[in-house]
């Protein structure tokens, strides 16, 4: 008799294998079978956790199916609470549905439980929930605990010089974006970071360096870059 349990009913050891069978349509790309594989375990054994965890993350991350995955996070929750992983890609789901007070609710409950994985996402993530809410002093409070997770990430710096640039910090803005440019560094010069360092330094009345920036980032255009990007370079800062 097995000793390990998932949910309220012992693991049968052959779903082990079963599973793992379903990752690997996944990650083929045969979704429709990882699909259907995981719909037939889940009627078999609906009360256990990892199998409503699995349907779900198939459905929601797999299958770009937010709203349908919602009820198997939900289903794991009702049998497993405070189940992490179940709460934190509820918040995600959440907020691709545009659930956004939902979704930082859900985020919150995660870290107050302790002990979690992925701070780094849940960081992000509650960072832009709490943007389109217009929580601009919190959203900058999340990006700025992304950075403590990633310090050098160009990407996280970005979003948190726009945050900064909405309050009025602008020097901090450019600071930020400046620190970004250099991680990226000569090779990679990113025309958009140029661009909003160019914007926030014509609001801090530098229109020297507001000048530099925007033709800097006409040079730095790249084939593929967005048209809205040249377009926004063409025009005055």
């Amino acid at each position: 008799m097995t000793r390990e349990r998932n949910g309220r009913d012992p693991w049968p050891p052959e779903l082990t294998e079963q599973l793992l069978r379903v990752d690997r349509l996944r990650r083929s790309g045969r979704y429709p079978e990882a699909l259907a594989r995981m719909r037939e375990l889940v009627e078999v054994h609906p009360r256990q956790v990892r199998v409503r965890m699995e349907l779900g993350l198939t459905l929601g991350v797999w299958g770009e199916r937010p709203a349908e995955a919602l009820p198997w996070f939900d289903g794991v929750l009702e049998l497993a609470p405070g189940h992490a992983s179940a709460q934190l890609h509820r918040a995600l789901v959440l907020a691709r549905l545009g659930r956004h007070a939902e979704a930082v609710a859900g985020f919150d409950a995660l870290e107050a439980g302790g002990e979690f994985r992925k701070a780094l996402v849940v960081y992000m993530r509650r960072a832009e929930s709490l943007e389109v809410l217009g929580r601009q002093e919190d959203a900058e409070r999340d990006w700025t605990r992304a950075l403590g997770e990633d310090a050098d990430n160009p990407w996280l710096l970005h979003q948190r010089a726009l945050v900064r640039a909405r309050l009025g910090r602008l020097e901090d803005a450019v600071a930020d974006l400046t620190r970004a440019i250099g991680v990226l560094g000569p090779d990679a010069v990113d025309a958009e970071l140029l661009r909003d360092r160019g914007l926030v330094r014509a609001r801090l009345g530098d229109r020297a360096g507001a000048q530099a920036d925007f033709e800097a980032g006409r040079a730095a255009l790249r084939e593929g870059d967005p048209p809205a990007l040249a377009e926004s370079l063409n025009q005055e800062p």
